[in-house]
């Protein structure tokens, strides 16, 4: 088979080593593409919401199969364009991936279907928003973008003046472009935060190993939200026990839901999870594999990727057993100095090898380039480092020992992670 993969981060670069690994693939391209994963995949200057772009390419190299990473282009329905253009394609449909497209979609769904989630109004008239809020007077309260925001478009507001202030960010100024349009404004839940992501061919849902981001740029969750600076995997805390119970009552309900709307989902399924007094709830879905998630989940994949794929494409993924390895792993982003705000961009990394890689850890590239015979940074997360123990103590040392070894100038990172799963 000939795979193309859309994306340019680390997460593709992730899904690529673990096609790599399958007898059933013989070559790999990758829309953009970086400065590492061009070690793996050949890489084609095509922007990942270039939809025409990628059909027309696709149609030119007789690609067999194309992996559709990103939320944008499946937001966009970059699945619908392929699959219209008799090309095979991985992902949800535009209409199912409006679960991730829109937040008031899938508040309303979960609403609609029983799925427990946190309580909520949504809005598109700032004032009103400002008054509910005025009204519901209490505090921390979570003010989200509707729309797509480079997972940056969730703000907890501690107060009446931040949340005020919130809304006018999203709504007036349009941090967030036209996906602020519409918000929603729901209750803060305390509990413990998990990812779980799962295959499911929409009638079967095949949940991963679970695992834990860690969003805020500084140690102590401090700082800004960004895409994520590290991950575990799995979550000690995501018990057999939870796992489940969120299967009968948040997995199997959602892909049921989707189904019963006339909106198959069939792909990946993030869901995003906070673990309360209570019990789970969803805080968020997302229509695609996770990043940095993906740099811990897929090192632990026994099971040949391509023969997932094949199984979620058929709908036969109810007989298929999907293995994983009994280990820990451990992933840390190394991101440029600045980030999730301004940063520079070309700055050369010492410490990797002339595949980008490091001794007896895995290297996920997210924002590098290929310059000047080395690579240089590129994007505000620059690279994953990704160790596979027995424990995830193991893990983690193995991780930070290699991160310790790559540097380039304003290098920044938590020294913090997983330290939550280990207490």
């Amino acid at each position: 088979m000939q795979i193309l993969v859309i994306g340019s981060g680390g997460r593709e670069h992730a899904v690529i080593k673990a096609l790599k690994k399958s007898p059933k693939v013989d070559a790999l391209y990758c829309c953009p593409g970086n400065g590492g994963i061009a070690a793996d995949a050949t890489c084609i200057p095509i922007k990942a919401t270039d939809i025409e772009g990628v059909v027309a390419f696709a149609k030119e190299k007789a690609i067999d199969l194309v992996f559709v990473t990103p939320d944008d282009p499946l937001v966009l329905g970059m699945v619908d364009a392929l699959e219209e253009a008799g090309i095979r394609a991985f992902g949800p449909r535009k209409n199912a991936a409006i679960l991730e497209g829109s937040k008031v979609f899938s508040k309303n769904l979960m609403k609609k279907y029983g799925i427990p989630t946190a309580a909520y109004e949504t809005f598109d008239d700032p004032q009103k928003a400002i008054a509910y809020i005025e009204n519901f007077n209490r505090y921390p309260i979570v003010i989200k973008a509707d729309g797509l925001a480079l997972g940056k478009g969730v703000l907890i507001a501690g107060s009446f003046g931040e949340a005020r202030e919130a809304v006018k960010s999203i709504m007036e100024d349009k941090a967030f472009g036209q996906s602020g349009n519409h918000i929603v404004v729901e209750e803060f839940l305390e509990g413990v935060e998990v990812s779980v992501l799962a295959f499911t061919d929409s009638k079967t849902v095949c949940p991963m190993p679970s695992s834990m981001d860690h969003k805020r740029a500084f140690d102590g969750d401090q700082g800004l939200n960004t895409g994520g600076m590290g991950t575990i995997c799995p979550n000690p805390l995501y018990t057999p026990a939870i796992a489940q119970r969120c299967q009968k009552e948040i997995f199997e309900p959602t892909i049921a839901a989707m189904a019963k709307e006339g909106r198959p989902f069939r792909g990946v399924l993030y869901f995003g999870l906070m673990l309360t007094e209570k019990g789970p709830y969803v805080i968020e879905y997302n229509c695609r594999f996770g990043d940095p998630e993906t740099q811990v989940i897929l090192p632990l994949l026994k099971t040949d990727l391509v023969e997932i794929i094949e199984a979620v494409e058929k709908g036969t993924l109810s007989q298929l057993d999907i293995q994983w390895e009994d280990a820990a792993a451990a992933c840390v982003i190394l991101a440029s100095g600045g980030y999730p705000q301004s940063y520079e961009k070309g700055l050369p990394i010492s410490g990797l090898d002339a595949h980008g890689q490091a001794d007896g850890v895995t290297i996920y590239h997210a924002g590098t380039a290929l310059a000047d015979g080395g690579y240089k940074t590129a994007g505000g997360r620059v690279l994953g480092v990704t160790a596979v123990a027995p424990t995830l103590r193991e893990a983690l040392d193995a991780a930070y020992a290699a991160a310790g070894k790559i540097d380039f100038p304003k290098k920044q990172f938590r020294t913090d992670i997983g330290a939550k799963a280990l207490s």
